[in-house]
């Protein structure tokens, strides 16, 4: 009862270092940091729009989806859209994990699933790119 705990530090060559962890729970951390991210975003969002019926005046909410128009905004949903989708197709993939579906080729599965979720993105930057530039809030030029 009287024994002396002490504690080391964790060597570098066991599993519990996190450069050794495998893809299994690289892909089971992103899950539970994507989906705490989410779950967050949602309680934020919610208070956000919530406030905007709560206050007195016309108006309020017009006001506070300009303010959400201004870029960094759009890049936190950039960020909101690369949690998503790797939520999403992890989550795809742990269903398909589950039904026995790719068992034997889950690194391939996260692989292929990870591109689809790249790509995605990719597409979201890429439509995202004028408004965070403020190049499409812009009225069109007449010749």
């Amino acid at each position: 009862m009287d024994e002396k705990r002490t504690f080391t530090k964790i060597k570098k060559d066991t599993d519990a270092w996190p450069t050794n962890y495998r893809l299994g729970m690289v892909a089971f951390m992103g899950q539970s940091i994507s989906g705490l991210g989410i779950v967050i975003y949602l309680f934020m969002h919610i208070f956000v729009i919530s406030s905007a019926v709560w206050r007195p005046g016309g108006g309020s909410f017009d006001r506070i989806l300009q303010h959400l128009q201004q870029p960094q905004f759009i890049v936190g949903d950039l960020v909101l859209l690369l949690a998503v989708a790797f939520h999403g197709v992890n989550g795809l993939r742990i269903l398909l994990l589950d039904a026995g579906i790719g068992v034997r080729r889950h690194k391939a599965t996260f692989w292929v699933l990870m591109i689809a979720a790249i790509i995605l993105v990719i597409w979201g930057t890429v439509l995202a790119i004028p408004f965070i530039t403020g190049t499409a809030l812009r009225e069109p030029r007449v010749i």
